[in-house]
């Protein structure tokens, strides 16, 4: 059986995420460029992906959605340098930016608060059982996630980490 597995040659798993990945809102000074990302192994009965990026440790009682790819389809293993980036070409033809925790449909890049330790970035590509997720274009982050996590046949994730100085 093959494992599956999510990775990225810009973001070490179980390291510290690049600066430049991070946002460039509330003080933040990023290129707010959403990283590449590969995976490997996915079932062979996936009929579509969706790829999030999560931080449980964003002081907001519910965490904060990053960046929420759907409709990803099936033959799909790897996102290009920027496919974030709002209204973006390199995505592949059917896939959707669903709206982030910043209110965007795109990547939003890792922005803590100053000084505040070091926040866990989860980097997951879902393999779905659906060819497209039954929810609308404006749905809500945790609409999504609830959706992705229902049709979720498989998973493949890792988790970097990122602080800003005080």
């Amino acid at each position: 059986m093959t494992t599956f597995t999510l990775s990225s040659p810009d973001i070490p798993a179980g390291g510290s995420v690049p600066a430049h990945f991070e946002a460039d809102v509330f003080g933040c000074g990023g290129r707010n460029e959403s990283p590449v990302l590969q995976w490997t192994g996915a079932p062979a009965d996936a009929q579509s992906f969706a790829v999030t990026v999560y931080d449980p440790d964003a002081p907001t009682g519910s965490g904060w959605w990053h960046w929420l790819v759907v409709d990803l389809p099936a033959g799909t293993s790897e996102l290009s340098a920027n496919a974030g980036a709002k209204g973006s070409s390199t995505l592949p033809a059917g896939a959707r930016q669903m709206r982030n925790d910043y209110g965007a449909f795109a990547w939003g890049g890792m922005c803590p608060p100053p000084g505040d330790k070091p926040h866990r970035y989860i980097f997951t590509v879902h393999a779905l059982s659906v060819p497209k997720l039954d929810i609308p274009d404006d749905a809500t982050a945790a609409l999504t996630g609830f959706m992705v996590n229902a049709t979720t046949i498989a998973k493949a994730s890792f988790t970097s980490t990122y602080a800003r100085p005080a």
